[in-house]
């Protein structure tokens, strides 16, 4: 089973650009988790009946929006041979709801099930309070996960822009950004307790030393052309599934937003 995921920064540009459509045509995947899809209700509707129609004659979309226009919210297309037992939206906190920013799926084919979350994490760099809100939705989110486990028998996979860089490895200049949101030791150490948790970084399983290896690139500074960039989109999966992982790519080749689509293969 093929999953990819992808900030794609504004579901209607990337129709335009026909980057979905590339995307669903050339890697066939199963799951196309979508991040800061910017699109509300009635734009995915209007999308429903004309953009996305012919996109969707092999998949199901499920989406999540934010109460806010024009910002943050999560997508994701299911091939139609895929069972989508039951969809989650909710933390059950109005704070975090309202950002249209969780997406969980239960998912199952004819041999595999489990349950699969979109998420597109806030991001703090736009001042303290945001990092605070950012720490608060990681243990809000993390907690509600953990409630989950037993009942999903411990298959969940937790994908999306964590707006985190893990470690070190993981930016191109980590030392002038001890003190920048993203690479904060706070941020960081949420990272360090979902693998306590027994989830695997699903990159990093295959590729523990592989260094210049990023999913976001600074536009304003032109950075994607030197690679001067972040690694903060993951798959996170949870130990029980470790014996399933088949593949864990960055499409680093495909363009079209200030992310690439990191893509799992499993089963």
């Amino acid at each position: 089973m093929k999953l990819i995921s992808w900030n794609i920064n504004g579901l209607r540009a990337a129709l335009r650009k026909d980057l979905t459509q590339k995307i669903l045509e050339q890697l066939e995947p199963d799951v196309l988790c979508l991040q800061e899809i910017k699109a509300d209700l009635s734009i995915i509707e209007s999308l429903r009946k004309k953009e996305l129609k012919e996109l969707l004659q092999d998949y199901l979309l499920f989406s999540h929006s934010a109460e806010r226009k024009g910002y943050s919210g999560v997508a994701t297309l299911v091939r139609k041979n895929i069972e989508v037992k039951k969809e989650l939206k909710t933390l059950d906190l109005t704070e975090f709801d309202t950002e249209g920013r969780t997406l969980g799926l239960s998912l199952t084919n004819k041999k595999h099930s489990f349950l699969l979350f979109n998420i597109y994490f806030p991001n703090g760099t736009s001042s303290k309070q945001r990092v605070n809100y950012k720490l608060a939705f990681y243990k809000a989110l993390f907690s509600y996960i953990q409630r989950l486990e037993e009942l999903y028998q411990n298959k969940i996979i937790i994908c999306g822009d964590y707006n985190t860089a893990h470690q070190a490895i993981d930016l191109h200049d980590p030392k002038s950004n001890q003190k920048t949101s993203g690479f904060l030791p706070e941020e960081r150490e949420w990272l360090d307790y979902l693998e306590k948790q027994a989830y695997i970084d699903t990159f990093r399983y295959f590729y523990p030393q592989k260094k210049e290896a990023y999913t976001w690139w600074d536009q304003r500074t032109r950075a994607r052309s030197r690679n001067k960039g972040w690694r903060i989109d993951y798959f996170f999966v949870k130990e029980t599934l470790r014996a399933s992982l088949k593949k864990a790519e960055i499409l680093s080749e495909i363009e079209g937003s200030d992310h690439c689509p990191v893509l799992l293969e499993l089963f």
